[in-house]
């Protein structure tokens, strides 16, 4: 996968600034680092500096798989969009909310009847209201954790949208809107005329595979040769560098006008 920070990757960059776009990103393992334990996690003061910069000039979006609640504590500014649960909480839809949520109710129910066993694993339940995260990062038995979670997931997974992450197997209702409908749906909202979009997991797919080809879609982490983005960044530690480099980009053009 090509480096963003290349010349191609540069021209693109460029190209899409000059559109004006929305400017979605992922959290964990995009705007803040990959952590043992998820409560951990924060946006450095550089890259939250340079966020509210940019949301200032540009509609910005975070589209996380964590609640909306959870995530706004983390980011020290107000975006104009926040859509949580991998695409699923969108705070302006509460009917679906609550029906997405209820469409749990089962694994719920089986994961408090083995609460002990999970634990015994090392599994960390994290029930987000319309998926449910189950991490196993801090196991020691990684595998046997990996068949626990399969199990458990076994009698309801075909009315349920099941799938893994760094360490992690998420679930959700079948029916839920994933991050490419969330980005589509953001872009029309803010009349944006493309998106800019960066992301670092298997969740954050759909959306490179959506995306036309004026967009411009970041993986954070050139490990996955599969990748469907079209450019890459080697880790969240670049972040700020590259807010730096759009908010020129900006500053530029407005001086050009």
């Amino acid at each position: 996968m090509q480096h963003l920070f290349s010349p191609d990757g540069e021209a693109a960059l460029a190209a899409v600034m000059r559109l004006r776009p929305l400017m979605a990103f992922d959290f964990d393992g995009t705007l803040a680092p990959i952590v043992a334990r998820p409560d951990d996690a924060r946006i450095s003061q550089a890259v939250g500096q340079r966020l509210r910069a940019l949301a200032a000039r540009l509609p910005v979006a975070i589209i996380t798989g964590r609640s909306v609640a959870d995530v706004r504590e983390r980011l020290g500014f107000e975006p104009p969009f926040v859509i949580g649960n991998h695409g699923a909480e969108d705070p302006g839809d509460a009917a679906g909310t609550a029906r997405r949520s209820a469409a749990l109710a089962g694994l719920r129910d089986a994961l408090q009847r083995q609460a002990g066993a999970l634990a015994a694993a090392g599994v960390t339940v994290e029930d987000k209201g319309l998926s449910i995260a189950m991490h196993y990062r801090l196991s020691r038995e990684r595998e046997r954790a990996q068949a626990l979670i399969a199990e458990l997931l076994a009698p309801v997974q075909a009315t349920l949208h099941v799938f893994g992450g760094k360490m992690v197997v998420n679930a959700m209702a079948a029916d839920a809107p994933d991050k490419a409908h969330a980005v589509l749906s953001l872009v029309q909202r803010s009349g944006a005329a493309a998106a800019f979009f960066a992301g670092d997991d298997v969740n954050d797919e759909s959306v490179f595979i959506a995306a036309p080809p004026h967009w411009l879609t970041l993986r954070i982490g050139r490990d996955d040769p599969g990748s469907r983005a079209r450019f890459g960044l080697d880790g969240p530690q670049e972040m700020a560098l590259l807010l730096e480099r759009i908010l020129a980009l900006l500053v530029a053009a407005d001086g050009r006008q």
